[in-house]
């Protein structure tokens, strides 16, 4: 396994979103009756309320910026410098300087790995990825997909084409839900922008 790109893919999910990507969205599909509650909308750009779960949620402040409530109302860049899980994601994000332009993309689901996810990659490995932009950007499109998709529409386990212009393969087995090989332990959190699903391993590309 290339660590040095698994190291960045975590970054993937808040970092290199482009507007202009953004702009498409996936079609809309009735969400299963035991499937977690969302009247959620698939249409991009659209605010929404829905039902977050996983054992990671736990982990979430109950009140405050961090919180459920509180990054709901902020792009998702600045929710997840709140948000406990994501520590190591949002410093990534500020050193790509790309806070900006993901604070600006419109209706996207982003895939985003967890501080523990970031903790499997040794630390020399992750700088080194980390001062290579080019590199950056191409891990961490592969974890954006334009439109705001629901548990529902994951648990269909059709393909998603990411930013990166491969794809990903979200399922439910088990009754837990998976994007490619990585659990979701924190999923259908709201920001003003996007829908974000927490991960608990980096996705590579598969030309990587």
């Amino acid at each position: 396994m290339n660590y040095r790109l698994l190291a960045i893919s975590g970054l993937g999910a808040c970092l290199a979103l482009t507007a202009a990507a953004c702009s498409s969205s996936p079609s809309a599909s009735s969400p299963a009756s035991s499937m977690p509650a969302s009247s959620m909308p698939a249409a991009s750009g659209t605010t929404t309320t829905s039902s977050d779960f996983g054992s990671g949620c736990a982990s979430v402040p109950k009140t405050g910026a961090g919180s459920f409530t509180g990054m709901s109302t902020a792009p998702v860049a600045t929710a997840a410098s709140a948000n406990p899980l994501l520590s190591t994601l949002v410093t990534a994000v500020e050193k790509a300087g790309l806070v900006d332009t993901l604070n600006s993309a419109s209706g996207i689901t982003v895939f985003a790995p967890d501080n523990a996810a970031f903790a499997k990659i040794p630390a020399a490995t992750l700088s080194k990825v980390l001062a290579d932009k080019a590199e950056l950007t191409k891990i961490l499109t592969y974890h954006v997909v334009a439109g705001r998709y629901t548990p529902a529409q994951l648990a269909a386990g059709t393909p998603l084409k990411t930013l990166e212009g491969a794809t990903v393969s979200p399922s439910m087995m088990g009754g837990t839900y998976e994007v490619n090989s990585a659990d979701v332990v924190c999923g259908n959190v709201q920001t003003a922008n996007a829908t974000v699903y927490i991960i608990n391993t980096v996705l590579m590309p598969p030309s990587s």
